[in-house]
């Protein structure tokens, strides 16, 4: 794959020459697109934040208006974009093989269909009082629905897209439907910050007056009077939209890197090979296969915690919420499984490192934004659960209280940062790693037929040090001289089996640890020794701002840990 600002091959289309004649202005495009989404999202993060609290005189029903009205010029912009590529098949000359694997696109399409359930149940919620609220409110979640549809199909489609035409718009518009997924996120973040807020006061009364209250036009449950929600369905409507608020905003952020990618890939121009389709580097199996070549001893334990794991979020959720003094036992079931996860996930992680120092297989250094991107994301996600794992440090060290649950949140909040660390020195490793049969020997047949790649199967029987029956890993018939390329691995090779079930074991934990706080566990307040300590207004704003940053990180790590499974 040729570099970004190289000049295109001679075996590109018609097209790719006019389209390289602009890269001396991509720069001025990439910087006018991005200003355009950084003042677009400073006004949406001002209303939305602002709304937040009840002293301020900005309503849901701004923010609402603001949302709808990004949604449907994003969406007008993306049928714009379908009609124009599909007019003009010379527009996307290249496609980047490395920028929408086919799990990231079925995520995104699982959270999609979770995402309209949540705006049926949001419209169904402001439907059951529609004569005292603003129709905004349910003009938003229909809206929401309309774009969710048509960004999941631009994105199936065209995720992959090295689009060169109108440069600078198709730049303002992707960056615009960025910044669009990025305000509906923060939105969700604070209406579920509020929420739980509202919650943490409905049973601590003697919390700060400074918090985040809800909004009275923003809570119509809880004003009473006409707006009031006592009916059975829309308590049932209410309850179901805050329980799918985590699959809406995974959606956002799924769509969000993606976007990002497609944004890089403007203008981009790739090498002959990659024309239209195929894999840059052939890193991507045409097969996936779950479980295959597994020592199963990964996928059972990480099945086992996962199990183990949703037992122990039901007992936290039912013990905090009910009446009674079992909070403090809740909290110790709690911290008990994760310093568990959480040390297993550690060591796992370590041994996956250790095993690549005997890896013989060659570093990819080739150009990538997608992996770029991963890299990054992981790495700035991972700061979220930093920051609150260090705050906690400092309140159980510094802290009065020397008792076991003071023992267990300083365990927990070691281990999570080790496991971070750890965790994300394997996946990055994992990304940067050649794919199967990529040693550095690969092309020169010597004693040794392990990793070997041979143009004719007919030199397969000039080599007398190559056991008698190989196993053919994969064959690619190129053309008709009935040649193809042959990958000889031996059979069981422990180094990929081992490799692939700690991918899977950590997959399964890190799907464990996005579903306790993604639908509500938060240990962080039921603990009340950072709530002393801190103060509830300084505590609340570390995990409402860095706790979605931590929720993020595992979706993402599992997203990624797929990744290098298949590459595995």
């Amino acid at each position: 794959m040729s570099e970004e600002s190289a000049p295109g091959p001679k075996e590109s289309p018609p097209a790719a020459p006019r389209a390289g004649s602009r890269e001396v202005w991509k720069k001025g495009g990439r910087l006018l697109s991005v200003l355009l989404a950084v003042n677009v999202l400073l006004l949406a993060c001002t209303l939305i934040s602002g709304g937040a609290f009840n002293k301020v005189a900005v309503y849901d029903t701004d923010v609402f208006a603001l949302l709808t009205t990004m949604m449907l010029l994003a969406s007008l912009w993306i049928l714009f974009y379908l009609l124009r590529t599909v007019r003009c098949p010379d527009a996307v000359p290249y496609q980047d093989a490395h920028a929408g694997p086919i799990w990231l696109r079925g995520g995104l399409v699982l959270f999609g269909i979770c995402t309209l359930v949540m705006d049926v149940f949001k419209t169904g919620y402001y439907s059951s009082f529609f004569e005292c609220q603003s129709a905004i409110k349910i003009l938003h979640p229909l809206t929401q629905a309309v774009f969710v549809i048509v960004q999941t199909y631009f994105l199936w489609v065209s995720s992959k897209d090295c689009i060169h035409v109108h440069l600078d718009l198709t730049r303002c518009g992707l960056m615009f439907t960025l910044t669009t997924n990025l305000a509906i996120w923060m939105a969700a973040i604070v209406d579920e910050s509020v929420h739980q807020t509202h919650s943490y006061d409905s049973s601590h009364s003697n919390a700060s007056h400074l918090r985040l209250t809800p909004d009275p036009e923003r809570a119509g449950s809880s004003v009473g009077g006409d707006c009031s929600c006592n009916t059975a369905i829309c308590q049932i409507f209410q309850q179901g939209y805050f329980y799918l608020y985590p699959f809406n905003i995974e959606y956002s952020l799924f769509a969000s890197t993606m976007l990002y990618v497609m944004w890089k890939n403007v203008g981009r121009l790739l090498a002959s090979s990659t024309h239209g389709h195929g894999h840059g580097h052939g890193h991507t199996p045409s097969r996936v296969s779950l479980f295959r070549e597994t020592l199963f001893a990964g996928p059972i334990l990480g099945l086992m915690l996962f199990v183990v794991g949703l037992a122990v979020f039901i007992i936290y959720e039912v013990q905090v919420s009910g009446e009674g003094g079992r909070t403090q036992q809740a909290l110790v079931i709690y911290y008990s499984f994760n310093i568990i996860c959480l040390g297993l996930m550690t060591l796992v992680s370590l041994s996956g490192s250790i095993i690549y120092r005997f890896d013989r297989r060659a570093m990819d250094h080739h150009k990538n934004p997608t992996r770029t991107l991963d890299v990054a994301l992981l790495v700035g996600a991972a700061l979220g659960q930093y920051a609150i794992s260090y705050y906690s440090l400092v309140a159980v060290v510094v802290g009065t209280p020397r008792d076991l649950l003071g023992g267990l949140n300083l365990a927990h909040a070691l281990l999570m940062i080790a496991q971070h660390t750890f965790q994300n020195v394997f996946i990055i490793e994992s990304l940067h790693r050649g794919p199967p049969g990529a040693e550095p020997h690969d092309t020169t047949p010597k004693e040794s037929c392990h990793g070997l790649t041979f143009a004719n199967l007919d030199a397969l029987h000039t080599l007398p040090a190559c056991p008698p029956t190989p196993r053919l890993v994969g064959t690619n018939p190129v053309g008709p001289q009935e040649t193809m390329a042959i990958i000889l691995a031996p059979r069981g090779h422990w180094r990929r089996r081992c490799l692939k079930d700690i991918s899977l074991f950590l997959l399964l934990c890190n799907v464990i640890l996005w579903i306790m706080p993604a639908f509500g566990a938060r240990p962080h307040f039921s603990n009340t020794v950072e709530v002393d300590f801190y103060g509830y207004s300084l505590w609340a704003a570390i995990v409402n701002i860095c706790l979605p940053f931590g929720i993020f990180y595992r979706m993402h790590a599992v997203s990624s840990l797929l990744e290098v499974y298949v590459l595995s």
